[in-house]
């Protein structure tokens, strides 16, 4: 049985009656008839599985790469040269990536899975006209669902009874604060964060009950649509794959042509027997290939993972690390990543003066800043008590100091916007246990999302003091007056009306405060309010910027990285973020709405120039990831909700939250945040440029040291000279230093102005043209070293197993000097900082003097490798060729940066 395809019809452009006889359902619900055959047209309400391979065929598409090719070919002609450890040291390269990509593998089909989770198991539904629990895979279009705080909804529903019905959709549409739910419905346009009188499948419901009709199941749900949206998406290959991809291409052809036509010159220039040619091809082979590379990447890679781990960002893919250096674009969500994801009470605008409100977060400490010369104190206090009265949420601390015991942390108990209210109150001065004492409640109009106002009602001598807070177009409907500091004020509705835009425009969210007074014995109910009211004031709340975004976002701009704002909140809250985080000199911003109007070549050109995109959907998202990267930009995308999954998984990097991020967007992304803060992402930026440099010094170190052993070699037999180095030599120098050296460089800390410099962008070739002439120029002085030595030896009557054993000596020697010059690929190594080096430096050099030292005088080492020992001249000797060969690199460097424009 499969399952139907997504239902189009706008049900929250219906009226629930409608929708019923739509569905052919009634208010008692289907009854089970009814339900085993919608049962069968609609089949179960589940998600899909995604396509899962085998164990077998997951682990052997491991192996289907290029560059692993090069390697067991590595492999197998060392074996064949009898070097068993040498071999397996190639072979066991290969399998630890094999493993990494086998552990890595399967992410989409583990996003699908946790989407699947994402629909509760049981449910409470009517049929046949009672109330039953059901499975939740067993529900149908018709049915109806009985929803209650804390229930998550199994379905796509159209609600037919809302009773102060909030619900938490963050994972659809990015909004920190639970949508109010009502019945009516909203017009056909509206997007999905506005449509009031549905329910979505997978979203919380924070407070209140309500009844809803199934008008959608299994991936005909939004939640269906997006997990079959995020199967489509296909992930790109990072930009550090692709190049090493087309390395190991260029080598692999650039070692096959020349193995063959060395091969070739040799036998017919100089008659060389063909098996003694071969031989000497295949050590030609081994020489060129960078059989250390690999590891030393992966090693690097896996640093910068445990380096980003310290900075609360988490990796879940090894490449994810490098490409963070590369991103040219971070296309971010607003809440709780650029945002504190917690309300706070900004503004306070009263008939006779206005307050701005600091303090940070829900913590009670803070000040009240008035405007103007004679602030209206007691009519602040009144409007204060209101927020601190009217109000069913409570605030604690979360953590506190561990020297002094003070909290350093507060959270919210109930709504956010409540603690928020008595967070200001806190801020008048007010205490909450003592208010609360001289002020109890006897009486409540809790939210309702017809009215969208609250009431509470207070004993005050021989009469009820009622306090209001809400929708400020509510709030103002029930007043005749507004309250001054010493008197009333006739109601001006269209001056407060003027100043609830104003503050909407700034991005705030608006709420409006009342209060009346009653009679003792009077009951509260909503008549009694209605034309009774003095409006006290309106108080503007917004969810405040992260502090050290603003630095963050500063040294993105001074890095070359464009941001882009991508939020499913409202287009002036997000503007007025940007503004306030000056993400740009003066953002712009779309809507979802804005985009769906724009042809393909006009929404290019607007994902490219526009800062801030407002209600958006996934789609949106997705297509505008897409429009980037067709214009060759990196990009970097941050989400925590299932709506993000399809957008961060089809990213070059998926960044998902930790704290508030759902299974499915972490599955989908390629790193988490431990903390949501946009400051980490900037971070992580700045380690992944580290360590693409650092990256960019090991193939610098390594591929000069291989060209010059290949040169030498290739030398020899083209002009049918005796080889300077054996084959077995080779391999003993590329194991010992490609690690034990090229390793080291793992460790470098960042150069100066990392982050003061242009990203690299996806076109940026690993081997740049600066990066090409240093590996010919020191190829070339390595090979002048190694026949310098060898014919230096021999002119000296030296045995030819004392000359080889001093030619390796000479390539340790000249490895170790070269990595001191290459920490600083630009700049000069002769400093203090650059002679000393790092930890990880010495202990690696180190490591191959001990190793060469046994080598050199260890009798077994000369049997294996057909070495002798060197006398102290000789020794001092390669010690200053090495000396000589750093000076030269010097002056080198130092020409280089006078003819740099």
């Amino acid at each position: 049985m499969h399952q139907a395809d997504a239902d189009p019809h706008p049900w929250y452009a219906e009226s629930a009656q409608s929708a019923l006889q739509h569905l052919s359902s009634q208010a008692e619900g289907l009854s089970a008839a009814q339900a085993a055959a919608q049962l069968e047209i609609h089949g179960h309400n589940r998600l899909p599985a995604g396509p899962q391979r085998g164990l077998l065929r997951r682990w052997l598409a491991q192996f289907n790469n290029l560059l692993i090719y090069v390697l067991l070919a590595a492999a197998v002609l060392t074996l064949g040269l009898g070097h068993l450890l040498d071999a397996g040291v190639i072979f066991g390269v290969v399998m630890v990536n094999a493993v990494v990509g086998f552990i890595q593998e399967g992410r989409a089909e583990n996003a699908l899975a946790a989407i699947a989770r994402l629909i509760d198991p049981q449910c409470q539904v009517l049929r046949d006209g009672k109330r039953q629990g059901l499975p939740a895979d067993e529900l149908v279009p018709g049915d109806i669902v009985l929803l209650e705080a804390g229930d998550k909804v199994p379905a796509d529903l159209r609600l037919l009874r809302a009773d102060e019905l909030k619900i938490d959709e963050s994972l659809l549409t990015g909004e920190s604060v639970a949508a109010s739910k009502r019945v009516e419905a909203v017009d056909a346009a509206a997007v999905l964060g506005d449509r009031r009188c549905m329910a979505y499948s997978g979203s919380l419901v924070a407070s209140g009950s309500g009844l809803g009709l199934v008008v959608a199941t299994g991936t005909g749900t939004e939640l269906g649509r997006i997990s079959g949206l995020l199967g489509e998406v296909k992930s790109l290959s990072t930009p550090l794959i692709e190049r090493m991809n087309q390395l190991a291409r260029q080598l692999t052809i650039a070692i096959l042509l020349l193995s063959v036509v060395v091969l070739l010159l040799a036998v017919g220039l100089h008659d060389t027997p063909w098996s003694d040619a071969f031989l000497a091809v295949v050590g030609l082979a081994v020489a060129a290939i960078p059989e250390g590379l690999p590891a030393v990447m992966t090693i690097t890679l896996a640093i910068g993972v445990q380096r980003m781990a310290a900075r609360r960002a988490i990796v879940r893919q090894l490449p994810a690390v490098e490409t963070l250096g590369s991103v040219t674009v971070i296309c971010s969500d607003k809440t709780g990543t650029l945002t504190r994801n917690q309300m706070s009470a900004e503004r306070l605008w009263l008939s006779e003066g206005q307050a701005r409100i600091e303090g940070s977060g829900y913590a009670p400490d803070g000040h009240v800043h008035w405007e103007g010369a004679d602030p209206p104190v007691e009519i602040g206090l009144r409007a204060a008590r209101v927020c601190l009265l009217c109000n069913d949420a409570r605030l604690e601390p979360a953590d506190s100091d561990t020297d002094s015991g003070q909290p350093t942390d507060w959270r919210v108990l109930g709504d956010p916007m409540e603690g928020a209210l008595l967070a200001l109150a806190a801020r008048f001065g007010l205490d909450a246990s003592a208010e609360t004492t001289k002020h109890p409640r006897t009486a409540s109009l809790p939210f309702d999302s017809a009215r969208l106002y609250m009431a509470t009602a207070h004993p005050l001598g021989t009469q009820q003091l009622v306090l209001i807070k809400g929708a400020p177009e509510r709030v103002l409907a029930l007043c005749a007056k507004a309250a001054g500091e010493d008197r009333e004020i006739a109601l001006d509705a269209s001056s407060w009306q003027h100043r609830i835009e104003q503050l909407a425009a700034q991005g705030l969210r608006v709420l409006a405060l009342a209060d009346c007074s009653l009679a003792m014995d009077a009951r509260l109910d909503h008549a009694a309010l209605d034309g009774h009211c003095r409006l006290l004031g309106l108080i503007g709340l917004i969810d405040p910027p992260r502090e050290e975004a603003r630095h963050a976002l500063a040294e993105c701009r001074s890095a070359g990285l464009k941001v882009k704002m991508i939020t499913g909140d409202h287009a002036a809250t997000a503007l007025a973020i940007a503004r306030e985080l000056k993400l740009a000199d003066s953002p712009d911003v779309l809507t979802g709405a804005d985009l769906d109007a724009l042809d393909p070549a006009a929404f290019a050109q607007a994902a490219l120039s526009t800062d801030v995109f407002a209600r958006v959907t996934p789609e949106h998202k997705l297509r505008l990831v897409e429009a980037l990267q067709a214009q060759g930009e990196v990009v970097a995308m941050t989400g925590d909700g299932v709506n993000d999954a399809p957008a961060l998984k089809r990213a070059e990097v998926g960044i998902a939250m930790g704290m508030k991020g759902t299974d499915t967007a972490k599955q989908a992304a390629e790193m988490v945040l431990t903390d949501d803060n946009f400051s980490t992402i900037v971070a992580a930026v700045r380690e992944g440029r580290v360590i693409f440099d650092n990256l960019r010094k090991v193939i610098a170190w390594t591929l000069p040291t291989n060209g010059g052993e290949t040169l030498a070699i290739m030398a020899a037999l083209l002009f049918g000279l005796a080889l300077p180095v054996t084959a077995a030599q080779i391999l003993w120098i590329n194991m010992i230093t490609a690690t034990a050296l090229g390793l080291t460089l793992a460790f470098e800390p960042a150069e100066p102005g990392v982050m003061q410099r242009p990203p690299r962008g996806r076109g940026a070739p690993l081997l740049t043209p600066f990066l090409l002439w240093r590996v010919a120029f020191v190829s070339v002085l390595f090979v002048l070293a190694c026949f310098g030595v060898f014919y230096a030896s021999q002119g000296a009557g030296h045995s030819i197993e004392l000359s080889r054993t001093l030619v390796v000596n000479t390539l340790v020697v000249l490895e170790i000097f070269y990595l001191f010059a290459v920490r600083y690929i630009e700049g000069s190594s002769l400093s203090w900082r650059g002679v000393l080096g790092t930890p990880a430096v010495l202990i690696g050099v180190s490591v191959v003097v001990l190793a060469q030292l046994l080598f050199t005088y260890l009798p077994v080492m000369h049997t294996l490798f057909n070495s002798e020992p060197v006398g102290l001249a000789e020794g001092a000797g390669v010690i200053a060729l090495g000396v000589v060969f750093l000076l030269v690199l010097e002056v080198e460097k130092a020409v280089i940066r006078r003819l740099a424009p």
